[in-house]
């Protein structure tokens, strides 16, 4: 459910000022931008490139929401596909064959035509150079476009969740045809979208407005992405006018906030979830036992409440409360003893030691991961706690160079955006090394089957294993909670936590 409140500063100021100097106008860096028209927004990391097929980076996304466009985009209401690029679609009886219309008279940031050649290109590209999102044609045969506004994707088995595979957020983005070999789209960008990329360095991101969108000019000359780590700083710097918005909203603070007509608070149930998980490659952690005993002795009830202070749901699966495609199920309880049990019947020696790898650049995985450390070393496991900047974490990820670590996933819509890249053993983030026939199997009929509800079951199943097996030791859904100027307007928070500015107008 979508809520919009006033968010409450004035009980909070005392603890805002002194952690932030008394009031006085905070250093947010950045450069360029800051006129009448522009939009300063705070957010908490830098881009690590821009290369929407490739990065994998919420901050990335964070600016690619608003340069590129798909095919089709959730809505910001209740998340379901609508309209974008494609202005219709068709299915075969059969379900084999979709048939996209496109929107005639799209222009690219660089002033070519948009048209059918550049959506095989960008598909093309995804799936032949088995680009980060690939598995998401795991389905597909052939794209082709028979004209220059139509384009037909052509699939090997039914595909009921097309439309959220090549939809739901901007790693699945229109780019121009050859525009990885015309642009260095690590740090350029040729989109479709309603502000193109005019510079980033080390303390921003800068976008103009590009007036000749397709779905009309912003409202606003620009936006200038601030990297402000610290929360209460981004809050501060907010409160002082030095920016307009930000998603860096302290958690400790929202429910103190509450009455303060200062600043604008917008908050979302997120389908956003916070996990941990461990290198089936690095022993004890293949063990099944250890990692059972880990979840059973991890409290997600004190973990939420020290990493997001109530502004969050605990949760053993991953996909939140409401959802209908929910699954009750919570199968550990917090319990010392039963996991020390479970550690001899692994047959381990305690005390065992785990790196658990975190980033300075999500504060809250600090705090959950600290006190996850808290409550194993009564079992016998002494975590060392390893922060990096997120450029590092994900580097290390990707080598498979850690014990365990913590991070989360957004912009899930469907239940296979939940699972199948994940813990699929050929998924391309199963950074893990989890692999079980069973929930392979499970998934992958889930991913054909067209009746809703025998889908929801096949995913019930294969939840249950992944839970069971501890691939992912789920923690909570995250409220998504974000802040701005008051007399802002025409932006909204959405559960997918994209972030959309085209229609914002400034106080």
């Amino acid at each position: 459910m979508r809520t919009n409140r006033l968010l409450p500063l004035a009980a909070a100021a005392a603890l805002l000022l002194s952690a932030c100097g008394g009031g006085e106008s905070v250093d947010t860096g950045g450069g360029g931008g800051g006129g009448d028209d522009v939009l300063i927004a705070a957010v908490s990391a830098e881009p690590d490139q821009f290369d929407p097929h490739v990065t994998n980076a919420y901050a990335s996304f964070q600016v690619l929401e608003n340069v590129y466009d798909t095919l089709v985009v959730p809505s910001a209401e209740d998340l379901t596909m609508q309209p974008s690029l494609a202005e219709s679609w068709t299915t075969s009886p059969d379900g084999l064959s979709w048939t996209f219309t496109l929107r005639d008279g799209v222009p690219f940031h660089d002033g070519s035509e948009f048209d059918s050649a550049d959506v095989v290109y960008s598909f093309n590209r995804i799936i032949d150079e088995e680009l980060t999102n690939a598995y998401r044609f795991a389905t597909v045969s052939d794209v082709t476009a028979p004209d220059p506004r139509t384009v037909v994707v052509t699939l090997t088995e039914p595909t009921p969740n097309l439309l959220a595979q090549i939809g739901s957020f901007k790693g699945m983005a229109i780019v121009s045809e050859n525009a990885a070999e015309e642009f260095d789209l690590q740090s350029e960008a040729n989109g479709t979208g309603p502000f193109r990329l005019e510079s980033s360095d080390a303390n921003a991101t800068v976008l103009t407005a590009f007036d000749e969108h397709w779905g009309g000019a912003p409202s606003i000359d620009g936006v200038e992405f601030r990297y402000i780590t610290e929360p209460t700083a981004a809050l501060t710097a907010l409160r002082n006018g030095e920016i307009q918005w930000t998603d860096n909203v302290p958690p400790q603070n929202v429910a103190d906030l509450e009455g303060d007509d200062e600043v604008e608070l917008g908050s979302v149930t997120s389908v956003e979830y916070f996990y941990m998980s461990m290198n089936y490659a690095v022993p004890p952690f293949d063990n099944r036992d250890v990692r059972r005993a880990i979840a059973t002795a991890v409290d997600r009830e004190e973990v939420t409440q020290a990493a997001r202070f109530g502004a969050a749901q605990p949760n053993q699966t991953a996909i939140p409360q409401g959802s209908p495609w929910y699954l009750d199920y919570a199968p550990f309880t917090p319990d010392q003893e039963a996991a020390r049990q479970l550690l001899e019947q692994a047959g381990v020696q305690t005390p065992i030691t785990m790196g658990l790898m975190v980033t300075d650049e999500s504060p809250e995985t600090v705090a959950a991961a600290q006190v996850i450390a808290s409550q194993l070393e009564p079992i016998g496991i002494d975590v060392e706690i390893q922060e990096e900047d997120l450029a590092t974490w994900l580097d290390r990820q990707s080598e498979g160079e850690f014990d365990a670590f913590m991070l989360s996933w957004i912009g899930n819509i469907d239940p296979a955006d939940f699972y199948e890249n994940q813990h699929l053993s050929t998924g391309g983030s199963n950074y893990q090394g989890y692999s079980n026939p069973q929930v392979d199997d499970l998934l992958s009929r889930a991913a054909t089957e067209p009746d809703q509800a025998a889908r929801k079951a096949l995913y019930d199943q294969a939840a249950q294993l992944v839970v069971d097996d501890v691939s992912y030791l789920y923690l909570y859904n995250p409220d998504e909670v974000q802040a701005w100027a008051p007399g802002l307007t025409g932006y909204q928070v959405r559960a997918d936590a994209a972030i959309d500015f085209q229609n914002v107008e400034l106080p």
